[in-house]
């Protein structure tokens, strides 16, 4: 089958050199961004105070959200041209057979002309703000491993998290709160957190994050009801006292980690219960979220909690949703996410920006992979594809309302400007001020980065 002439359609010797020019491309920009780094060449680097990394588990699809394929329809039901198939990694599960089109219609948004989905109406209308990534790609196409790849920058799942080595990078934390803090949304039954998402590796442990529920707030963070405060420090004083007085006899420091974790917790149970309730936000901000509606009230409550954390000087928040994983009946799938997930996500986008938080808030929309244009079996799913997704950043420093890279003219497989999600994380890195090629920890021997072996570049694009 060949690819029928149509102004988005590509002819096998264009797919061919535009790939050995992208691949060409990255090459000289990592070597490029390599040596600029070393003196923090890019522009507006470390306006972002903090990050909100919202986190997408199960692969939502680039094709259905932010990556427009008109040629799906074209070719409904038809196999994956061989101009195309030829240059698909094969790591598929799902073939190149029975291609579907997405089942929502695309529309230029806002004064930019981004063409997002109907699937989102509300993120939509915050487009100006986003900027689209189409062009994320990396090899692993399972669940599990996938998440460790979006938020390790490997797949094993035994690397510190982004969230850790911006900690490290940063060298501070917030004084009454922990500095990591991770919101895992009820996932329907569907794959299970990775705790390597939220984990410090080969880190010191204080810089793993700290896992609450959204709903209950920070677990034993209440005293119980005879202890007060005046009481609660005399015995920490009375702990710090033995303590220190042991490290003294053995000769270690190795103690000073768990004194920092009581005094932390001292200050979270004054500044946890304060943070989680919400009876200073007014009945307006509440129904902006969703929190009265039963579809929106999970997320809305956790974006909303998210903006409150920013406020408090919490450097890195991470909300995982999960669910996305269609690998049946894609439309019911996509649209129950889409209802609990769009309305929160652009109210905390248009709410952050109304504070003038925004300019200094990095808000990341992202997945593990995204899925095949091919329909999956005869059940109107997809299966996964991390050869090509879309991902979105905004605020922190972003240039919003464009779009950088580009997939084949279905979806299948990266042509422009190859993205991994080491180059996200140095990204991030970058905007936290944090020089991802210096950051380095001495790990047995070994000068371990947050980029890994396998390298990384800051994508240049992305600044204001």
């Amino acid at each position: 089958m060949i690819l029928p002439t149509l102004p988005n359609s590509i002819s096998r010797r264009h797919f061919a050199f535009s790939a050995g020019i992208s691949s060409l491309s990255v090459a000289l920009n990592a070597l490029i961004s390599q040596e600029g780094s070393y003196g923090n060449s890019y522009p507006n680097t470390g306006t972002a105070k903090s990050i909100i990394f919202l986190f997408m588990s199960g692969g939502p699809s680039q094709v259905d959200t932010f990556d427009p394929k008109p040629t799906l329809r074209d070719l409904e039901g038809q196999d994956v041209p061989e101009s195309i198939a030829e240059f698909v990694p094969r790591i598929k599960r799902a073939g190149l057979k029975n291609l579907l089109p997405s089942p929502w219609g695309f529309r230029k948004c806002g004064e930019s002309g981004v063409e997002v989905s109907d699937l989102l109406p509300h993120v939509s209308e915050m487009i100006d703000e986003l900027c689209v990534i189409r062009s994320m790609t990396h090899r692993n196409p399972v669940h599990g491993p996938g998440e460790c790849v979006a938020l390790t920058g490997s797949s094993t799942g035994d690397r510190p998290s982004v969230g850790a080595w911006s900690l490290y990078g940063l060298g501070k934390h917030s004084n009454s709160l922990p500095s990591f803090i991770a919101m895992n949304i009820h996932n329907d039954g569907m794959q299970y957190p990775q705790a390597a998402g939220w984990s410090s590796g080969f880190l010191p442990s204080r810089f793993q994050g700290t896992v609450i529920d959204a709903e209950r707030g920070i677990r034993n963070a209440t005293p119980p009801r005879n202890v007060d405060s005046h009481r609660r420090s005399m015995e920490l004083e009375a702990i710090e006292a033995m303590n220190r007085d042991f490290a003294t006899q053995i000769g270690t420091t190795d103690l000073d980690a768990r004194l920092r974790s009581y005094q932390q917790a001292f200050a979270m149970q004054t500044a946890g219960p304060e943070l989680f309730s919400l009876k200073s936000e007014d009945e307006r901000t509440r129904r902006a979220y969703g929190l009265q509606d039963p579809k929106t009230e999970q997320v809305g409550r956790a974006c909303l909690l998210g903006r409150r954390m920013v406020e408090r000087g919490v450097p890195f928040i991470q909300i995982r949703v999960g669910g996305w994983d269609a690998h049946s009946n894609l439309k019911s799938n996509h649209e129950k996410l889409a209802q609990r997930t769009d309305l929160p996500i652009a109210t905390l986008i248009k709410d952050l920006k109304s504070r003038g938080l925004l300019e200094q808030t990095l808000v990341v929309w992202a997945g593990e992979f995204g899925r095949t244009p091919t329909m999956e079996g005869k059940s109107g799913g997809r299966d996964h594809s991390p050869a090509a997704y879309s991902i979105w950043m905004a605020g922190g420093g972003i240039q919003g309302g464009q779009v950088i890279g580009e997939t084949d003219p279905i979806g299948y497989t990266v042509v422009e400007n190859p993205i991994s999600p080491n180059d996200m994380h140095a990204t991030m890195l970058q905007l936290m001020g944090i020089n991802p090629h210096q950051l380095i920890f001495n790990h047995h021997g070994l000068q371990e980065s947050p980029l890994g072996v396998t390298g990384g570049r800051v994508i240049h694009e992305v600044f204001a």
